[in-house]
């Protein structure tokens, strides 16, 4: 049999290089074992091809399509982003495909448990599933034998799969259609070429193309005549690629077509929904047009900080928590509203507040009311959430007496949803409120409500937002809690008191980039989380959905509460007084975030704290080093804390000696000349053809053992042969010595220049051949050619290197998956 008696990977591996090398199979996505996605991004982004299943053993096609779609109902994938043209399901044999759109009611089944293990073929979901599908799979499903349909699959694949530029479509229903029209007024209404000031006077809005577009089907035809109602209520239609004014009174002044500028824009944006919208809400659309007003363009420039698409998408995660119908059953308040926009797409005018610390902010909202905003004055209110009391207009305070109530009546409170995306940084000024500048301590101590809190949530009272969060905890107990925020107060050491203080059930939440929001140019997470305040549990894990900057859902992400004491703690375990020090470590907090400050040199640091590098600790302080530099810090582990490691490393002598070579030749490694004697030359005289003799042989020493044992000061933590292999020479893995083998070519061709400096280090190395520029800053590159391609390729070996590292991390819990 073609891929017989491999493992899982190989197979996905083979599976894709053979059929789908046209593809990009290289996208992990939440628990899906394999996908398929084009090369190339279109305007929209890209959009999956195929969802697939596989199996090892020779399993039956029902048995896989069963547990993938167990899997995708879990994850509820399909609603995260956009589903694909074809599921597929193979094993060593075969490999088959559906359409998704033949399968995709399966995931609409009501009451049905999809919390089950999708592996698990015993329960009975599992056989429910497999009941409902085996009919539609007999008659939809196109299965090929890798070696006998050889040419069939081939041909399956490139009119199929190639050719599925379109995928099932998100359905429109009475939540998202008016999300999906603030994108459409982003996307589709530029396109429009029409006077949209002559059309205002003829009382004709955008939102009435709108509806226009909305009830056509997959061909753009105007999907009405069988139903008069809908049909009479469109001001304009859809017809031949364009709009017509359908409105009785004013029709003749607009008789000819509206075109569209860009067709192809038009096109790629509806590809994305399932058109007309559900027909049990077609009404319920028609009937609540006077939603759909072009209120957002009207606000004043930079009002905006929640980009609009993680708005509609905490609106969606809100309505898988609370229900279909939470709007009308839920009361909300946005009690850091702003101008609003984080209000935009919600339907139920009676049930919503919205309070700003800025009076100018209110007359904005109350400014878009008048031009069609879904909101009612009076529950729009000028409100400073951390100083001002909590008493109703009734009694000379500033509630609305109605959300007064609310939060004093127990049950009505259990029905109250604070939706909110404060303020998540530390902040006297723009740049620290939005992320951009430093923390400053205190900062928040002007609020009122300081003086209550900050006994009970310690330093997070340095937090605006955990301010906010405190405060809704404190005053407003039991309500629904849907917060935009950072994530530190789940994983961050300055949050101990604050999770012994917040003790509520979390319920689900997703992270998108923080570059996605209004002027934070900073790479970290920002996170819509829900909490159930009603229910007291303390912060320990949260998994949270991830999302790109584009909108496609991604993997899942763990953040956890309850870490162990942290990485630097454990380092600071191996400090040492002694003045024969050959560099130091520079001591800064054990995050991504703080990666790049991280590196080894000679003098002190400007930062204080830094541990002193000496032979009975070179090694444990290599692991410190390799540790916090073999994984790229990027903006979805930024937040990510190190912490103190299980006693695995001190046994594993292969890992310990490759933590010492990735230091060794790694960038952070400032180790210069011009600031001392250089010990950490790798190499011997002869090894790199030296010009004369180093003034240390120290490392090259270490490494082969030479050191006497009592020239190392046992120490109370390690005796002396576990740090140092006293014994004999360090063994280094095919790995590292691969590194060792691209710096000693690198060291040979430095020494075969004219006038060099015999004792150069590495850092030394790079500013001989790159330079300075006028500020003093090495160069990135050189004009020697040869130099770049040595200093590439060992850049290359210690990636590989740093690869074979990375697992290791988590086995001794360096960090936590």
């Amino acid at each position: 049999m073609k891929y017989k008696n491999i493992r899982e990977e190989e197979l996905k591996n083979k599976v894709g290089a053979e059929w789908f090398k046209q593809f990009d199979t290289t996208e992990i996505l939440g628990n899906i074992d394999f996908t398929v996605f084009p090369k190339q991004d279109n305007l929209f982004g890209r959009t999956p091809l195929l969802w697939a299943e596989a199996k090892t053993g020779n399993f039956d096609i029902p048995t896989m399509f069963v547990q993938l779609i167990l899997t995708l109902g879990k994850a509820r994938t399909f609603d995260k982003t956009m589903p694909p043209a074809f599921l597929g399901a193979f094993d060593y044999k075969k490999i088959a495909f559906v359409p998704y759109i033949n399968i995709s009611d399966i995931f609409y089944l009501n009451d049905f448990n999809w919390n089950v293990t999708p592996s698990n073929h015993d329960t009975k979901e599992f056989q429910l599933i497999k009941n409902r599908i085996e009919t539609i799979l007999a008659e939809n499903t196109s299965v090929y034998d890798y070696e006998k349909d050889e040419k069939e699959l081939i041909a399956y694949i490139k009119n199929n799969i190639a050719k599925a530029t379109t995928a099932n479509k998100l359905k429109i229903d009475k939540n998202n259609f008016i999300p999906i029209y603030l994108r459409w007024l982003e996307l589709v209404k530029p396109n429009i070429d029409v006077d949209w000031d002559t059309l205002k006077k003829a009382n004709i809005l955008d939102s009435d193309f709108y509806l226009a577009d909305l009830f056509v089907d997959d061909k753009d035809t105007q999907n009405i005549d069988d139903d008069l109602s809908i049909r009479d209520s469109l001001f304009v239609v859809f017809k031949n690629q364009g709009y017509k004014i359908a409105k009785e009174n004013i029709k003749q002044m607009f008789d000819a077509t509206i075109n569209l500028k860009n067709k192809e824009s038009y096109l790629q944006f509806w590809k994305r929904y399932k058109r007309p919208p559900l027909k049990e809400f077609q009404d319920y659309i028609i009937e609540r047009r006077d939603l759909l007003v072009p209120q957002d363009i009207r606000e004043r420039k930079g009002a905006f900080f929640t980009p609009r698409i993680w708005v509609e998408l905490s609106q969606k995660y809100l309505t898988d928590y609370l229900g279909e119908n939470w709007q009308d059953e839920y009361y909300i308040w946005d009690c850091a509203a702003g101008t609003g926009n984080l209000l935009a797409g919600l339907t139920n005018k009676y049930h919503i507040y919205a309070s700003t610390l800025d009076q100018a902010d209110v007359s904005v909202i109350h400014e878009r009311i008048d031009h069609g905003a879904n909101l009612l004055k009076n529950n729009v209110f000028q409100f400073d959430f951390l100083n001002d009391e909590f008493i109703p207009i009734s009694k000379g305070g500033k509630l609305p007496d109605s959300l007064f109530e609310i939060i004093n009546n127990e049950e009505k409170r259990k029905k109250l949803v604070v939706y909110i995306n404060p303020p998540y940084a530390e902040a006297t000024s723009s740049k620290t409120v939005t992320g951009t500048g430093e923390n400053k301590s205190g900062v928040t101590t002007n609020f009122k409500i300081n003086e209550l809190l900050k006994p009970k949530i310690g330093n997070a009272s340095n937090e605006i937002f955990a301010l906010f969060m405190a405060n809704i905890y404190e005053k407003i107990p039991g309500c629904t809690l849907g917060q935009f925020s950072k994530l530190k107060f789940v994983n961050g050491s300055n949050f101990k008191k604050f999770k012994d203080y917040f003790l509520a059930d979390y319920v689900s939440g997703f992270i998108v980039p923080a570059e996605t929001f209004d002027n934070v140019s900073g790479k970290f997470p920002i996170g819509f989380t829900i909490w159930n305040t009603s229910k007291k549990s303390k912060i320990d894990v949260i998994s949270t959905d991830v999302f790109d900057k584009n909108g496609n859902f991604n993997m899942n992400k763990n953040f956890y509460g309850d870490l162990p004491n942290s990485l630097n703690k454990w380092f600071i375990k191996f400090q040492s007084k002694s003045k024969e020090k050959i560099g130091l470590l520079s001591n800064y907090p054990p995050d991504f975030q703080n990666q790049a400050k991280v590196f080894i040199k000679i003098n002190q640091m400007a930062r204080g704290g830094a541990i002193n590098i000496v032979a009975n600790n070179i090694i444990p302080i290599s692991i410190y080093f390799s540790v916090r530099h073999c994984i790229e810090a990027t903006w979805l582990n930024d937040r990510d804390q190190f912490q103190f490691p299980n006693d695995g490393w001190k046994t594993d002598c292969e890992f310990r000696s490759d933590c010492l070579a990735l230091t060794l030749f790694h960038g952070q490694n400032r180790i210069t000349n011009s600031e001392g004697t250089n010990h950490w030359i790798p190499f011997t005289e002869y090894e790199v053809n030296a010009q004369d003799k180093f003034a240390s042989n120290f490392m090259t020493d270490f490494i082969q053992g030479k050191l006497k044992k009592e020239s190392i000061a046992t120490t109370t933590l390690f005796d002396a042969e576990m740090v140092m292999n006293q014994d004999g020479p360090l063994q280094f893995s095919p790995e590292a010595t691969a590194v060792f083998d691209a710096g000693r070519e690198l060291w040979k061709y430095y020494h075969a220049q004219k006038g060099v400096n015999v004792n150069a280090s590495l850092y030394d190395i790079r500013e001989h051949f790159q330079g300075r520029n006028d500020k003093g800053r090495m160069n990135a590159r050189s004009e020697d050619a040869h130099y770049t391609s040595l200093i590439g390729n060992l850049r290359s070996q210690l990636a590989i290197l740093a690869d074979k590292i990375k697992p290791k991390v988590y086995e001794y819990e360096f960090l936590k998956e």
